[in-house]
């Protein structure tokens, strides 16, 4: 029961009104962070057992991560471009299996580093999610765009790391000057989803410190018009409303 139900005089009927919208808007965010922590395992799809088995060329040298076997295929003229059914090319399979040196092959030999999947996943949104830093490094040394627009959410590699708490490599995308404000499609920026879909651990309240520090907007809000340290407040994050307060 919330406290609404206690209103009982016309000078707190406002109050009231507040209250019942904060009650529902609480159970509703509670379902959508439930549906939503997930979704970066639904989202991507590394390449399961079978597949992999099944790869021939490029892709099964980038999924070994047989950089001379690469270059080989290339100069006979294999595709670097060519697509698996789940819309990979070998340079996403390198990624998945974190093999460096075969992503460096891919690319010298005419890989497009910026390139994305299916589910619209480039190495880079790849790497954060994986918590992958040295993965994460070579693609932006090779050109990676950190500000890319990945995913089905219309989100960026910092938003994804932002949720999963990946404090260092979210202090990777910052220096590569990924966008700091941008907002998804489910109306949530880097620092928004530290929060709404992190645990209040350690490393979210990392994460949103190096968000904070680098210039990330406090006062954006949801589209409720919830900002991030109410949000925290709400769930008691005490060390993240000590990073999020003015």
């Amino acid at each position: 029961m919330s406290r609404a139900s206690i209103c009982v005089t016309d000078k707190d009927e406002g109050k009231m009104r507040e209250t019942q919208f904060d009650t529902v808007w609480m159970l509703a965010a509670a379902v959508l962070t439930l549906l939503l922590l997930a979704r970066p395992a639904a989202a991507q799809t590394p390449p399961g057992p079978a597949e992999l088995a099944a790869f021939r060329g490029l892709h099964a040298a980038a999924a070994r991560g047989d950089a001379e076997e690469i270059r080989r295929l290339l100069a006979a003229g294999a595709d670097p471009h060519a697509r698996d059914p789940a819309g990979r090319t070998p340079l996403h399979v390198a990624a998945f299996r974190a093999q460096g040196d075969a992503i460096r092959a891919l690319v010298k030999g005419g890989a497009d580093i910026n390139a994305q999947e299916n589910d619209r996943y480039d190495i880079i949104t790849i790497a954060a999610v994986a918590d992958d830093e040295a993965t994460l490094k070579i693609a932006l040394a090779l050109g990676g765009n950190a500000k890319a627009i990945t995913s089905r959410y219309d989100g960026t590699a910092l938003i994804a790391a932002a949720h999963l708490g990946h404090d260092g490599v979210v202090r990777e995308l910052i220096a590569a000057g990924a966008p700091l404000d941008h907002v998804n499609n489910l109306g949530w920026t880097a620092l928004m989803e530290s929060v709404v879909l992190g645990n209040g651990g350690p490393r979210h309240v990392a994460t949103a410190k190096a968000l904070v520090e680098a210039g990330a907007s406090r006062t954006i809000t949801d589209r409720n018009g919830i900002t991030p340290l109410q949000h925290a407040e709400k769930r008691g994050y005490a060390a993240m409303v000590t990073v999020l307060k003015p």
